[in-house]
């Protein structure tokens, strides 16, 4: 039996939900075997975070959650110093969560020194910046599932392909718009009023950004259930670089044109489509799903 590979996960400025979303993991218990956290805030550990900021000890996988910002300190450790030294003997460094991937809702607090392990937003930068061992998981919180495919890939020898913002592009190639159940709704252009339906696209009113996020939410349902759009909710777009954004539930216009339209196709090309499909009148789309009054 081969030794389990050490997992040392640390934080930085954070609100500790993709450790809450982690909890979630439905095979948990198949991490919990086949690899040993010799630090976690919650989970079972070989050492205190006390042992951990002596910085004598080596870790294989080093998970960091939460805005990177060199000044902290973890029992009267410096990040900078905990961050180098485990980082520089892992041999995978995962930033889970888009603060830690891009610096997040906290680097706004403080631009100049907060960053995410390896980006500031888009620009490289932080103390993996370029680095091939960097594997971002951006997501506000990451889905759960994202860890444990990265996990088992790593626990399995397997290559990781990622994308240019070193996410895994088994996970980040899709948009959330891919399995939207309101697809249909978003090709012929029937727009939702309300939060909280079945029927409508929730692009033109309510501040979607699932045609322009690349994320697996509605191909990999949450809690195998479930995703925002299926509830009601737009997407916030919260595993892109540049999240968040104000006004969430707003879609920006200029004269009613949206600012932003689905990745791969221009603007012009996007109009002339949308003015064709709004020009059909289908009734099938127009009524309610379920009648109540039926």
């Amino acid at each position: 039996m081969k030794p389990r590979l050490k997992v040392l996960w640390l934080q930085g400025v954070t609100c500790n939900g993709n450790t809450h979303s982690f909890l979630n993991y439905p095979h948990l218990l198949y991490v919990l075997e086949t690899f040993e956290f010799l630090y976690h805030s919650l989970l079972p550990s070989t050492y205190t975070l006390e042992e951990i900021s002596t910085c004598v000890h080596e870790c294989d996988i080093l998970i960091f959650e939460g805005a990177y910002d060199p000044r902290m300190e973890r029992v009267g450790t410096s990040l900078e110093t905990l961050v180098g030294h485990y980082g520089s003997h892992a041999k995978y460094v995962i930033a889970a969560g888009s603060c830690a991937s891009f610096g997040g809702m906290f680097k706004h607090s403080d631009p100049e020194h907060i960053t995410g392990l390896g980006f500031d937003e888009k620009e490289p930068k932080g103390p993996f910046a370029s680095s091939p061992k960097l594997i971002n998981l951006s997501g506000c919180p990451m889905h759960p599932e994202w860890m444990g495919y990265t996990l088992r890939m790593i626990a399995d020898n397997k290559p990781i392909a990622v994308d240019e913002l070193h996410r895994p592009k088994e996970l980040y190639s899709y948009l959330a718009h891919h399995g939207c159940t309101r697809n249909e709704y978003f090709e012929w252009k029937v727009d939702s009023d309300h939060f909280g339906t079945k029927e409508g696209c929730l692009f033109y009113k309510q501040g979607c950004r699932g045609p322009m996020t690349h994320a697996s939410c509605n191909k990999i349902l949450w809690n195998d259930v479930s995703s925002k759009t299926r509830v009601g909710t737009p997407c916030f777009g919260c595993t892109e670089p540049d999240f968040p954004r104000i006004n969430m539930f707003e879609t920006k216009t200029n004269m009613s044109i949206p600012q932003d339209v689905p990745v791969g196709i221009s603007k012009r090309s996007y109009l002339t489509m949308a003015g064709i499909a709004k020009s059909f009148h289908i009734p099938r789309l127009e009524k309610r799903l379920i009648d109540d009054d039926a």
